[in-house]
């Protein structure tokens, strides 16, 4: 879609078993055999709206699309969209939703998701895979039973493998939320010695004494 030169205001995903869960949940009627759902939108001006949507639409159909629905209707819309924002909650009914923040650039994101799928497999957890398609960010969630911490082990090994995946991809540790402490491991296999070195200058001029959010990594 994007090298086609289109610009969709919004372009999210969610994979099959996410699908199915919020299906589960809320009954919306969406596509459970589909191996995953593409949502986008249009915000361009009048006509062209409506010849952006057919476009992409086209697109999609020609990659193997077996289901396309278009609707200039805004509650019609927002019943679409409300899909996409019910997944975190969705996973939230069974158990503690676990999220993972990466990034790759658009034409790696189904080798992306295919290796998240086998990384969860291969340590035995749930994950559901949602995000935006758009610019890559996909937001892996792993689903947690509440107090089973040989479960959340897992996870944090799954997260291991997913990131190490995502940046053989040519991605990065976190796409929009953040390296914080968990990630801080990541930081420099992804942007290299030379760019921690500045940005460990930078702290030293700004904060001489380390009184700033001490003991983090930088």
């Amino acid at each position: 879609i994007t090298r086609s030169g289109l610009t969709p205001s919004l372009l999210e995903i969610m994979d099959q078993p996410t699908v199915c869960l919020v299906d589960d949940w809320k009954r919306m009627g969406l596509d459970r055999d589909c191996a995953a759902l593409l949502l986008a939108q249009s915000d361009a001006p009048g006509a062209q709206r409506a010849a952006e949507i057919a476009r992409i639409g086209e697109l999609c159909e020609r990659a193997g699309s077996t289901y396309l629905a278009v609707t200039d209707d805004p509650a019609e819309s927002e019943a679409l969209l409300q899909a996409r924002r019910l997944a975190g909650p969705a996973i939230e009914q069974h158990g503690i939703a676990v999220w993972e923040d990466i990034g790759v650039p658009r034409s790696r994101l189904p080798e992306l998701i295919d290796a998240v799928q086998v990384a969860a497999a291969r340590r035995g957890t749930q994950v559901y895979v949602f995000g935006h398609a758009g610019d890559g960010n996909l937001h892996p969630t792993f689903l947690v039973p509440h107090g089973d911490d040989d479960a959340m082990a897992r996870t944090l090994q799954a997260f291991d493998d997913i990131i190490e995946v995502a940046l053989d991809l040519g991605g990065t540790c976190t796409g929009e939320h953040g390296v914080g402490r968990l990630k801080a491991r990541y930081l420099e296999r992804e942007v290299g010695p030379v760019a921690v070195g500045v940005m460990r200058s930078i702290k030293r001029a700004l904060d001489p004494q380390g009184i700033l959010n001490p003991g983090r990594w930088l």
